[in-house]
């Protein structure tokens, strides 16, 4: 069984509001064992939305709207509807009768203007909507079913689970089990990791692999489709395993794993605390860190230093040292990682200095040049030690930033994990040089 997923609204083709619900709509259908051939967003216009209706219907088996329901003007997909139907609109009585319920539970005036919304093609059914005004829409136009529903996304998704899945059962019986994950990565260009994933990427292949860059962050999916669950899981199992052991060791989690999380278990796990010290990142790496639930327990806190006063001041970083070698410099980083260490209870600092851009650079020292620190305590005396790495990143002041915070994390997860940070392609210069 294939599908089609509708997005309709202004707010969505004109980039002001995301589309979150195709996403989820997708990965819903792929649970089921059901194909999506196609996401389509569109704009609030009736003839538009029509005739995306009808390709749709021809292309597909399911149809998937969401959006366009609403009471206003420019809520115009049942009329799109309609016309596709080539069928009048009328009012539902069961429709009219849940709308006036929902506004009397919550003694709120109803307000005239959301009759429209009990408004329906004739030969469509309604699909009751728990949380909200508009009811959903069910039709059957050539050989496809058709389901239409709210675009707010809590009302999307409570209707398609308590209503439109349930219904679809008759079609999923049989469907084949499809099976997706990824496999995240960071520290190597997409390009360079489709090379080495060159011979799994075949697009007549099961399972299905391919790439997805998404801040920085490369991630690998993998699809596996089989009429066995057993199989389909054997051969997604078997494609992960090979795609991660040619990629260690920038590989750091899969799904929705983050980098951050990652190094947040590997530090629990060994029981260390960390510390940071920032300038160009301006708090990010402390950020990243803090957004994970239970960091309080690795992360003893940081510093942004974003001026050399407060780089003095607060990290003891030498005046003469700034002076000598320039504030975006190994040895500054690595005195402000031991300043971290030195004022923290923290085992590992990490620091970093850059320039951001998009002005600040020089012939030696473009923007994207950003130098990382990192001071220890974990050599056979407990004396501190430092090291720092310098990477140039691409993109602008945002990426560069992003980057630079990632780049950070990964290589304190590499350092625990006894990997050299060349393993991230865009390091350029280690110090001290091993």
């Amino acid at each position: 069984m294939q599908a089609v997923i509708l997005s309709i609204g202004d707010e969505l083709a004109l980039g002001q509001t995301v589309d979150t619900n195709s996403a989820y709509l997708a990965a819903k259908l792929a649970g089921s064992g059901i194909t999506t051939l196609y996401h389509q967003t569109l704009a609030d216009d009736r003839a538009l939305i029509a005739d995306a209706i009808n390709q749709a219907a021809q292309a597909a088996d399911l149809v998937l709207i969401s959006g366009g329901l609403g009471p206003t003007l420019d809520d115009l997909t049942r009329q799109a509807l309609a016309d596709a139907l080539k069928a009048d609109l009328h009012e539902d009585p069961a429709s009219l009768e849940m709308i006036q319920t929902f506004f009397a539970d919550r003694k709120i005036d109803m307000s005239d203007a959301n009759r429209v919304q009990a408004m329906l093609p004739l030969g469509t059914t309604m699909i009751p909507n728990a949380c909200g005004t508009a009811p959903g829409i069910q039709a059957t136009l050539h050989h496809a079913d058709l389901f239409v529903m709210p675009g707010v996304p809590q009302e999307m998704r409570a209707m398609l689970n308590a209503s439109i899945l349930p219904a679809l059962k008759h079609h999923t019986a049989t469907a084949p089990t499809i099976l997706t994950t990824k496999i995240n990565t960071f520290g190597m260009g997409e390009s360079a990791l489709g090379k080495i994933l060159s011979d799994l990427m075949q697009r007549n292949q099961n399972p299905i692999v391919g790439t997805t860059v998404t801040a920085g962050i490369v991630s690998v999916r993998v699809r596996s489709e089989s009429d066995n669950a057993h199989e389909a899981q054997a051969r997604l199992d078997e494609t992960v395993a090979l795609i991660e052991q040619r990629l260690t060791p920038i590989t750091f989690g899969r799904d929705d794993q983050t980098l951050a999380s990652t190094l947040v278990t590997t530090l629990k796990n060994a029981n260390l605390m960390v510390a940071t010290a920032e300038s160009c990142t301006g708090g990010l790496i402390g950020k990243l860190i803090t957004d994970v639930p239970g960091s309080s327990s690795i992360y003893a806190g940081g510093w942004v230093t974003y001026t050399n006063q407060l780089k003095q001041s607060q990290l003891d970083v030498p005046q003469d040292l700034i002076q000598q070698h320039g504030v975006v410099s190994a040895p500054v980083v690595c005195a402000m990682a031991l300043g971290a260490l030195k004022q923290t209870n923290a085992d590992i600092a990490l620091s970093v200095s850059g320039i951001a851009g998009p002005t600040g650079g020089t012939p030696n020292k473009p923007v994207g040049t950003v130098w990382l620190g990192l001071a220890h305590k974990n050599t056979p005396n407990n004396t501190p030690n430092s090291k720092a790495i310098l990477v140039r990143l691409p993109g602008d002041r945002q990426a560069i930033r992003n980057r630079a915070a990632l780049s950070a994390l990964q290589w304190l997860r590499l350092h625990l994990a006894n990997h050299p940070p060349d393993n991230m392609s865009w390091v350029v210069e280690t110090y001290p040089n091993d």
